[in-house]
């Protein structure tokens, strides 16, 4: 004898949780997606004035070099090996304030094989503005600047003398350092290049030219 039956669920019943159900997860998922966006890490902004101003700071400062014995950008016979062979006279503008010393160097890079070092001079005074006409040819001056030795072979100034028939360009390039070089006089362009590296505050060129 069946004392019950068995009950069976109302589809309807069954069709209105699950459409309940999915409600629920629909707005669980609505309300869970401003938390999962706050949670993104956002790299900051690099609008275009910050990565000038990162360019600028790697960029060494503007130096004014100038000089009142190249006359037309032309270096005068005075200042070559034709004439006396005295390095011309030289002035300029205020180093940053952390400069401790300066390096001057002279170079042609018309030369037949490859950049020939005409004068290379380091330690200068950080307070120095110029330098006056024909600097004595020692390898130290009495300010504490040390002279370094020119293809020529020699020490200090060696000026100008291009093969005949051609115009040569020469390079003045000072530099401002935040440091003192640790090189005893003598010392080849190469040495002092490789020294300063990374040291420069700022640098000024000046370009003039020489033809036989």
């Amino acid at each position: 004898m069946q004392l019950c039956e068995a009950i069976s669920a109302d589809p309807h019943i069954n069709a209105r949780a699950s459409r309940r159900l999915q409600d629920l997860l629909f707005l669980a998922l609505v309300f869970a997606a401003p938390i999962f966006a706050g949670c993104r890490h956002h790299d900051p902004p690099n609008p275009p004035e910050a990565r000038e101003a990162a360019a600028s700071a790697a960029s060494p400062a503007a130096l004014t070099l100038s000089s009142s014995s190249l006359q037309g950008g032309r270096i005068p016979k005075g200042s070559t090996c034709d004439g006396g062979d005295q390095s011309p006279s030289l002035a300029w503008s205020a180093p940053p304030a952390e400069t401790r010393s300066l390096v001057l160097t002279v170079t042609d890079p018309d030369a037949p094989a490859g950049t020939f070092t005409h004068w290379v001079l380091y330690n200068l005074p950080a307070n120095a503005n110029g330098l006056p006409l024909n600097v004595p040819k020692q390898e130290q001056l009495a300010d504490g600047s040390r002279q370094g030795r020119n293809d020529f072979g020699k020490l200090g100034y060696g000026g100008p003398c291009p093969p005949q028939g051609s115009t040569h360009r020469y390079f003045f390039d000072l530099f401002a350092l935040d440091t003192n070089l640790d090189l005893p006089a003598g010392a080849m362009r190469a040495q002092v290049e490789d020294a300063m590296n990374t040291h420069v505050l700022a640098r000024g060129k000046l370009v003039a030219r020489y033809g036989r």
